[in-house]
């Protein structure tokens, strides 16, 4: 899913926290209201599950709503709206709780699995996310108009049970079971909202551990416990508030020392102060990637494969982790696929190294001649790079701005915009380099490599390669893990020679928490940080 720049750094995340003064978190942590106050670095752009794309959008619904499995208390997938389930290579089918209501206590029917899917794939709705359902039979053709919506491969055999026929066999399909995307949706709510469904906290239903009560935009959301949640008993506290939404992690971290949130993440800046406070600190390697990725659209000088060559030969995300990043955890980037990953046997990249690229300003400077030279230029027109708004995001955004004026000759203006607007400027392709992060819904290699395939719509930059997509088409198709992990090695390859994107790091947190919070989850996927399970102790 896409990530706000650094959000993953300097977000409301979590650890304990050792202090004596047991009322400095009084407005964070309520015990006696099993309350819990926290902040956000920025809005979620959109909680229609139809269209989300982004990690805080995913975070709140993740709370707000179930899909028919779930993650576990130690992120393992559990049955969900399912409460019993069988899968094979040619499909599925569920059996779902007769519990399982949606807030207005009507009853979460197999139809509502339905209409959702066919909504997501429907070329009308445009949802970015429609590629995550191509594992179900005709979902692709559907999406590319080939096909009506009604011949989607899914099927309520009665109000309680969902039959689903694959495309082609799926290995993770059931863990694409509990990605928000797959959520249900019911249809007679969805129409009478008509435009204005997911506006805003009315024009929403949820079936999930809490409900969406209160939502100033730019400003503040509140979660309570949903009463009609089939297991409401699990769920120990009553309120989520999250009255501060800031981008800026100084401010956050004043809130976390003021007693005001319950947690926050650390940059480089506010890692020190929390040392010097005698915080105790934690780290939670997440699983995102992070990375500059270029505009393919004609007319952009970064399509240009010596011009991307030329960047990538004076980037040295070693520095970049070290010096400007500068925060624990995180580590250079050296493929798409993270380290973290599973292969055939081991983890992927165990299996499957990555290729290194040193630094070479002489060869940068060859390539950007070249490049000159193929463009019919006698200068390079200034750059725009895309970035998110906060300090963080600024402070790396600079770094290479100084870094391709200094060794490259060339301009770089960095346009600054809230995380909703980067999003709808990447959509359109307003930039020619973007700060990117893609965080994975689901544990394969295709929650990374796919991205950069030419028909998913999250390839924001439009980079086509057909031997990129044909690789794409066999781990698609096969089931044999050795044949799968071969063709992602191959794309690995393709993204570090092609130079389909300027790797950057991997991503890590470290984070305060009061320790009167316990059970919260940590999660490479799914809702992170989850407070499904938690609680305020004493």
């Amino acid at each position: 899913m896409k990530i706000s720049k650094f959000l993953k750094i300097v977000s409301c995340f979590f650890c304990l926290l050792a202090l004596p003064n047991i009322n400095l978190m009084a407005q964070a942590v309520d015990f006696e209201k099993q309350k819990v106050t926290i902040a956000l670095a920025d809005e979620p752009p959109s909680l229609n599950s139809i269209k989300s794309t982004d990690q805080i959008s995913f975070f709140i619904l993740g709370h707000t709503n179930e899909g028919l499995l779930n993650y576990g208390k130690r992120n393992k997938l559990v049955a969900g709206v399912a409460e019993k389930w069988e899968v094979n290579d040619k499909g599925a089918k569920f059996w779902l709780r007769k519990n399982a209501k949606w807030s207005d206590g009507k009853p979460v029917t197999a139809h509502d699995f339905v209409f959702a899917w066919r909504t997501v794939v429907n070329p009308a709705t445009a949802s970015e996310y429609a590629f995550i359902m191509y594992p179900v039979k005709n979902a692709e053709a559907i999406t590319n108009g080939k096909k009506s919506p009604d011949t989607l491969g899914v099927k309520a055999i009665d109000d309680y049970t969902l039959e689903v026929t694959f495309e082609r066999p799926c290995g993770y399909f059931l863990g694409l079971m509990a990605f928000g995307t797959y959520y249900p949706v019911r249809e007679d709510f969805y129409k009478a909202q008509g435009e204005r469904y997911a506006a805003d906290k009315e024009n929403l239903l949820f079936n999930g551990a809490f409900k969406l009560t209160h939502w100033v935009h730019g400003a503040a959301l509140k979660l309570e416990k949903n009463e009609h949640y089939w297991n409401k008993e699990a769920v120990h506290l009553n309120e989520v508030d999250m009255p501060y939404i800031t981008a800026d992690a100084l401010a956050r971290f004043n809130l976390f020392k003021d007693g005001k949130i319950a947690s926050t993440g650390l940059d480089g800046e506010t890692l020190k102060n929390a040392l010097q406070n005698k915080y105790k600190i934690r780290k939670f390697s997440d699983g995102a990637i992070f990375y500059q990725e270029f505009n393919y659209r004609e007319g952009r000088v970064t399509a240009n494969i010596h011009f991307r060559k030329a960047l990538q030969l004076v980037f040295d995300p070693n520095e970049l982790v070290d010096k400007v990043v500068a925060v624990p955890g995180n580590i250079p980037a050296r493929s798409l696929i993270p380290l973290w990953v599973k292969g055939v046997e081991d983890k992927f990249r165990k299996e499957y190294p990555a290729k290194e690229i040193s630094v070479d300003i002489k060869k940068a400077k060859e390539h950007l001649a070249i490049a000159k030279k193929e463009l019919g230029l006698t200068e390079f027109p200034p750059l725009v790079l895309l970035v998110g708004d906060s300090p963080t995001a600024s402070k790396q955004a600079e770094y290479l701005q100084n870094l391709y004026k200094k060794n490259l000759g060339l301009d770089v203006k960095i346009d600054k915009q809230i995380f909703k607007q980067r999003l709808a400027k990447m959509s359109v392709g307003d930039f020619d380099l973007v700060s990117a992060g893609w965080g994975p819904d689901f544990n394969d290699p295709m929650t990374f490599a796919d991205l950069f395939a030419s028909w998913n719509e999250n390839n924001n930059g439009r980079y086509n390669n057909p031997e990129y997509d044909k690789l794409i088409r066999i781990a698609q198709n096969s089931a044999d893990p050795k044949i799968r992990m071969d063709a992602f090695s191959k794309m690995q390859d393709i993204i570090i020679d092609d130079v389909a994107i300027l790797l950057q790091y991997e991503a890590g947190s470290v984070y305060v928490q009061s320790r009167k919070l316990k059970g919260v989850a940590r999660r490479v996927i799914g809702a992170d940080p989850s407070y499904i399970n938690a609680r305020v102790v004493e």
